[in-house]
């Protein structure tokens, strides 16, 4: 007798608008994940590396890494949302709540907010609305994204398209900053930069300079790291015969290595309290070489708060191509091949009082 138990993942068709998900496998965040974290991206922002550090500004002890934060919730929703997908695209009003510390175990939940049959008819993209809390019920990570998904069958019928309105920056008045936040002992020489939110103008370009090559090593220990299964990532047998043959970079260690390598020139931006949006402009794979490059889009004043301000930025990756040219779209939107990300988003930085 031959039964299924096994899980396929879902395709375009299993989706439905307003289908609501709980993602299995909870996850306890520990002092491995951390250190792990750090050897696949160098980062070297102060605050996750130093309970000290962390302390003087006034947390119990250093936060988990923003990103791996992301990673971690992220990864709660693949096996449900993007388990066949084919790429993910982006990401909108991404907002960091409560910091995640090791030893908190976080859990994962999905809305699906929109859905929109390709042209093609053999594959959709669906669009998710994921929270990730953490064990107290406090919401650590709130955002969404749309991922490209086969379909089962070609000739299945599609609901009608559904696309959801998404804001082009999260409001203001919706970042979290923490309340027991205290910059008044905040060292810029630990930090790592004399410079502060007051030393950045709008419309500043900075060339982060160093480059890191990718790894085959480097993506695989980080996706089995999130739990992050998606067949593009991890199954070189099966994406052989895909479109490019190889396995593809996951679009968040990308993400990561921007933010790492954002460090020269950005040292004492020393939390992410949002992602506005985010596209994956072109695959990376093993062997290229990431670059990067930020813009300074918005400089924003907190209300009650003099001693931290928020910077919005916009951080463009490349593959193979130093930023010293600042490479990005052209005026009709269109970016050169050598640009494999584009990301909006918000970081908190002490200002000078």
């Amino acid at each position: 007798m031959t039964t299924t138990k096994t899980n396929p993942g879902n395709f375009f068709e299993d989706f439905t608008l307003g289908q609501e998900i709980l993602h299995a496998i909870p996850r306890t965040v520990t002092e491995g994940d951390v250190a792990l974290y750090i050897g696949l991206t160098g980062s070297r922002f102060a605050l996750p590396c130093s309970d000290s550090f962390a302390q003087s500004i006034g947390f119990p002890g250093a936060p988990v890494d923003d990103m791996l934060a992301f990673h971690l919730i992220f990864g709660r929703t693949v096996a449900d949302v993007s388990l066949n997908a084919i790429a993910n695209l982006g990401y909108a009003v991404c907002r960091f709540g409560a910091p995640l510390y090791p030893g908190d175990t976080i859990i994962a939940q999905s809305k699906v907010i929109g859905l929109k049959e390709n042209s093609n008819h053999e594959t959709g993209i669906v669009y998710v609305h994921s929270i990730g809390r953490n064990q107290a019920g406090d919401v650590v990570l709130d955002f969404v994204r749309w991922v490209m998904v086969r379909k089962r069958d070609r000739v299945a019928s599609a609901p009608l398209a559904s696309v959801p309105d998404l804001p082009a920056a999260l409001d203001i008045a919706d970042l979290d900053v923490p309340g027991e936040l205290d910059l008044a002992a905040y060292d810029d020489e630990l930090a790592g930069s004399p410079h502060l939110w007051d030393d950045y103008e709008v419309g500043e370009k900075i060339d982060h300079v160093d480059g890191m090559t990718l790894e085959e090593s480097d993506h695989m220990i980080a996706t089995r790291l999130y739990q992050n299964n998606a067949k593009v990532h991890f199954n070189q047998h099966a994406e052989r015969q895909g479109r490019f043959g190889r396995r593809l970079i996951y679009g968040g260690h990308i993400i990561s290595l921007a933010r790492a390598l954002s460090f020269n020139g950005l040292a004492n931006a020393f939390k992410i309290a949002a992602i506005n949006g985010g596209r994956h402009v072109n695959p990376c794979f093993a062997g290229d070489t990431v670059y990067a490059w930020s813009e300074v889009l918005e400089k924003v004043i907190l209300p009650g708060r003099e001693d931290v301000g928020a910077l919005r930025l916009r951080t463009i990756a490349t593959k193979d191509q130093p930023c010293d040219a600042f490479p990005g779209a052209d005026a009709t939107g269109k970016y050169p091949d050598c640009v494999v990300l584009d990301l909006d988003y918000t970081v908190l930085m002490k200002r000078r009082g």
